[in-house]
């Protein structure tokens, strides 16, 4: 059976889509990673979708779906990789990811996470 990796990276999950997702894959990973996150007590998440060359609603659906999982369990998340095509195809799909923060690269995401970490999002004091 198909999996993706799921790492963990001090108090963060790296995860990093390598293969084309389907209904089943985007499944498991979701429920894979809010079992890993509750588990480790992650409080944050990196999706890696650099080698994600094309997306459709369903692969916007599960963007959004992870970062709003992982934020009811209090684990910020930053997509990062994401190419122009890709940003571009989910602005005309109507599907801007409102609330899911991202980044260039795996570093500036990261750094993102580290200091949501400190302050939060939001800005005000994290946990």
């Amino acid at each position: 059976m198909e999996r993706i990796p799921i790492l963990k990276m001090g108090d963060h999950l790296l995860v990093s889509i390598q293969v084309d997702m389907h209904d089943r894959l985007a499944m498991t990973l979701q429920e894979e990673l809010t079992d890993q996150i509750v588990k480790l007590r992650a409080c944050g998440v990196l999706l890696d979708i650099s080698a994600v060359d094309m997306v459709d609603s369903f692969i916007g659906r599960m963007i959004a779906n992870i970062a709003a999982m992982s934020r009811i369990l209090d684990a910020e998340t930053v997509v990062v990789g994401m190419r122009p095509a890709v940003a571009i195809t989910l602005v005309e799909l109507g599907m801007t990811l409102s609330g899911v923060r991202t980044a260039l690269n795996v570093n500036a995401g990261m750094e993102l996470l580290k200091n949501a970490g400190k302050k939060g999002f939001d800005g005000r004091p994290a946990r």
